[in-house]
């Protein structure tokens, strides 16, 4: 196995950077099948359930950017550490406000902890990663995803009906402070390349990082891989908001954590070998076979009248997922300069 061949200070990070994921992702997954139905127990209308649970995407986008520039001018770990530490404060945003206005506030400020998670940790260990095993090693890394997401749905899932939101809310908060212990171990400067010359900011745009990422996203190298990325949030982002009310009023008697569980499980066993397959036969056709597994997702989801119709298009997602996201990663690592990387 390659991860047990390279440095040991590389090893090191690695491993503190994998928990990190960890905790990371058990904190932000736990609230999945409880916060939509919680902002419905509050009194809010469908749609204002799908505002709140959308404003996450929109603390994302605003911060995305600069987070990435302060990734390439500042510091990887920086970058990381401000994303563990919002997944552990938000819940308890939740936990002690109801009003709808608060609430929105809440959820964009949360959209902040998976814009510096994933930039931080992505850039990190591709720069600790040697690039001829780099689609392995982030095949690898990227487990941190479908382990979270196995046991955090399920988890909060379970607490939610026996003992109620705000013990879930707890649990996230204390998971996502974890992990930003676990991220304060890592060390800066092992496998980084120099932090690159920061750039003269002249207006709100410039420092949101929207000027760059236009331009890269523009870009021969990247306009492909950004349009999928963004076709595939739209989806994620409809079954993330409405999944859990959705297979409620089916009446099937499902477990919304075991839906999550199927995506997980199908997602750790397709990036297994994804990973080291990819660095030989290319990118492409893997993130093609993502595409035709979220399809089918889609068709099952729509068409669903029982427990295993439901299990089965987590299955398909999990495999779309589990493909497409650590390729993506390695596609745009391939495609970028070390200082673009954020």
């Amino acid at each position: 196995m390659i991860l047990f061949r390279l440095e040991p200070a590389v090893r090191r990070n690695l491993l503190f950077l994998f928990c990190t994921a960890l905790c990371f992702w058990l904190s932000l997954t736990s609230l999945l099948p409880v916060l939509p139905l919680y902002i419905e127990a509050t009194g809010a209308t469908s749609q204002q359930v799908g505002l709140v649970m959308g404003s996450f995407a929109i603390g994302l986008l605003l911060t995305r950017g600069v987070l990435g520039r302060w990734s390439d001018e500042r510091s990887r770990k920086l970058v990381v550490q401000i994303g563990t530490l919002v997944v552990g404060l938000a819940p308890f945003g939740y936990l002690y406000f109801t009003a709808l206005p608060i609430l929105v506030l809440c959820r964009a400020v949360h959209g902040l902890s998976i814009a510096g998670l994933t930039t931080g940790y992505s850039t990190l260990v591709i720069d600790l990663a040697p690039p001829a095993k780099r689609g392995e090693i982030l095949g690898y890394m990227t487990l941190a995803v479908p382990i979270g997401m196995a046991m955090g749905p399920a988890l909060g899932g379970f607490l939610g009906a026996e003992y109620g939101f705000n013990v879930v809310f707890i649990l996230s908060g204390i998971l996502g402070l974890l992990g930003f212990l676990l991220a304060s171990q890592v060390e800066d400067g092992v496998g980084q390349p120099q932090p690159v010359t920061p750039t003269p900011v002249r207006s709100l745009w410039q420092w949101l990082g929207l000027d760059r990422f236009w331009a890269l996203a523009q870009g021969p190298r990247l306009r492909v891989p950004a349009l999928v990325l963004l076709l595939v949030g739209t989806v994620f982002g409809a079954l993330t908001t409405f999944i859990p009310a959705y297979i409620r009023d089916s009446g099937v008697g499902l477990n919304v954590g075991l839906f999550y569980t199927a995506i997980a499980l199908s997602s750790f066993s397709v990036r297994v070998f994804t990973g080291r397959a990819s660095d030989r036969l290319g990118r492409g056709i893997f993130i093609s076979c993502s595409l035709l597994a979220y399809l089918v997702s889609m068709i099952l989801l729509a068409r669903a009248g029982s427990s295993i119709v439901f299990l089965l298009a987590g299955l398909a997602e999990g495999a779309g997922a589990g493909t497409l996201i650590p390729m993506m990663t390695a596609l745009v690592a391939d495609r970028s300069l070390p200082g673009e990387r954020g």
